[in-house]
């Protein structure tokens, strides 16, 4: 598990707020509970996520698409599991 210092998390925290309060609070919410015990293939994901579109994102949550990573399908079933 790497270690991210907290100005990086904020920079996280900051990076989920997107334009659709559905996905500012699943992708907050993995980073205030889930970030931190990740592992690194698992962070690296979640950062890569972070550079896609809303609607990729909220088409991967709602179960319409499904990433062609692995890595990435487990990350969104980590994601969605608490929603």
């Amino acid at each position: 598990m790497a270690h991210t210092d907290e100005r990086e998390m904020g920079k996280l925290r900051w990076r989920c707020r997107r334009g659709m309060r559905e996905l500012d609070i699943l992708l907050t919410r993995y980073v205030d509970e889930e970030f931190h015990s990740a592992s690194p293939a698992e962070q690296t994901a979640f950062r890569r996520l972070l550079e896609s579109g809303d609607p990729v994102i909220y088409a991967y949550c709602l179960g319409q698409e499904r990433p062609t990573s692995p890595v990435l399908a487990a990350l969104i079933d980590r994601i969605t599991s608490r929603a």
